[in-house]
């Protein structure tokens, strides 16, 4: 197939464009490097260098045709989104919805959107959270995020639109970008790494689902060649809390400094974990790397992007 894939320059989405490559389609990707990096882009990509919601997307897709889109571009910043819910709108709502309008009119055949896992359901009470949850999101950025997917159940039933919405947990792995509350991993392991001390914000019991990036581009890949429509969670169904997720990371880095405790970040959920079991049953996906095989090969990627900043002249 040809596939778009927006983002395709950053963390999770040059992980996806890769995969694509490797399993010889052509990817198209369109970013505008605001946080991605042009060197993460596959060489054998066509690359477009603007914004989603540019006066020219409508004809970037209708020039390519792609026959699927995978939409990671975002505005993935929680606390961006609160300090600025109309950048956020933008970004996430509309430029999506021009996107999702665009693929209609040119004949896309599948479209795949990254939703979230965490934001989405709030402070849920049932933990692990499966996707019969009531979603309540207390933040502009989950609220965009489940707008998003209620645009693209209007148009599967307006149009039959193929989609499906993959609600991520935190994802975490090589080329990571220190955003967003998943970012911890990235935060801490540069530190160590570096010689700093890191800073676990509250208590460091609030806990988070972390998924290794490699299985979450799995996910894209399965949804990509399958037919299931809807909303569906990617994690591992497992509860860490900030405080043994630091004991990992200062393990793989060879550190036995301690953390320091810092005050907690308002309005900070207390728990998030995500139930797999129906995406599980539809498309026999299960995390296959487990935390303490994530971290030291997420530990080791930062180790060698430092190790060639020091030898750069």
């Amino acid at each position: 197939m040809k596939v778009l894939v927006t983002g395709g320059a950053g963390f999770i989405g040059s992980n996806v464009a890769d995969r694509l490559v490797e399993e010889g389609h052509h990817v198209v990707v369109l970013d505008d490097l605001s946080s991605g990096k042009r060197e993460q882009v596959p060489a054998a990509a066509n690359f477009y260098q603007m914004e989603l919601d540019g006066r020219w997307l409508d004809r970037v897709v209708e020039r390519e045709k792609p026959d699927a889109v995978c939409h990671l571009a975002a505005q993935i910043s929680v606390r961006r989104s609160v300090e600025d819910p109309v950048f956020d709108a933008r970004v996430n709502i509309l430029a999506s919805i021009g996107l999702i309008e665009a693929c209609r009119l040119h004949g896309v055949k599948r479209f795949i959107f990254t939703s979230t896992g965490g934001a989405i359901y709030g402070d849920a009470d049932q933990v692990p959270t499966p996707e019969t949850y009531p979603a309540a999101p207390v933040s502009p950025y989950g609220t965009s995020k489940l707008c998003v997917e209620h645009y693209l159940h209007c148009f599967r039933e307006l149009y039959g639109f193929s989609s499906a919405a993959l609600r991520l947990a935190n994802v975490y792995g090589p080329r990571q970008d220190p955003h967003g509350e998943a970012g911890v991993v990235a935060i801490f392991s540069k530190a160590l790494l570096e010689g700093r001390t890191a800073t676990i914000n509250g208590d460091g019991k609030q806990t988070r689902d972390y998924v290794y990036v490699g299985d979450v581009v799995e996910a894209f890949a399965l949804a990509l060649q399958s037919d299931i429509q809807g909303s569906y969670n990617v994690g591992t169904g497992t509860e860490t809390d900030v405080a043994e997720l630091y004991q990992h990371i200062a393990r793989a880095a060879g550190s036995s400094a301690a953390a320091e405790y810092g005050p907690a970040r308002p309005g900070e959920q207390k728990r998030s974990c995500v139930d797999i079991g129906l995406i599980a049953e539809r498309l026999d996906w299960r995390p296959g790397v487990r935390l303490e095989e994530g971290i030291p090969l997420t530990v080791e990627y930062f180790r060698s992007q430092i190790e060639r900043q020091v030898a750069a002249p």
